[in-house]
């Protein structure tokens, strides 16, 4: 069975957003998403007509990039801190609920 509105807006993983509609919404260009989607920071869901689509997550690591680019962070240095910041905050999560079982 799929998933039901409710299930796909409540769902940050869910690609809801063309380029377009994402580029508008971080007040950037389409170009900047692509690189970073070469950048590999994200890798966007493809349409049946391979159009590129954007979840809630993807948008804020996009926003993300934006700022630190912004700041003065070449866009393969942003990208790479933001990979490393996600796996971090990841691990830290893995590592509590871990610790939260054991103690159980």
């Amino acid at each position: 069975m799929g998933q039901t509105p409710d299930d796909m807006f409540g769902d940050e993983n869910y690609p809801a957003y063309t380029i377009g509609q994402a580029a508008e919404m971080l007040g950037t260009t389409q170009d900047f998403l692509r690189r970073l989607d070469e950048a590999k920071l994200i890798n966007p869901h493809r349409s049946a007509g391979g159009h590129r689509r954007y979840s809630r997550y993807q948008m804020r690591l996009a926003a993300r990039a934006r700022e630190m680019v912004d700041e003065g962070f070449a866009l393969e240095a942003a990208c790479r801190i933001i990979i490393l910041e996600d796996q971090l905050e990841e691990a830290l999560r893995q590592n509590q609920q871990h610790g939260t079982r054991q103690g159980d």
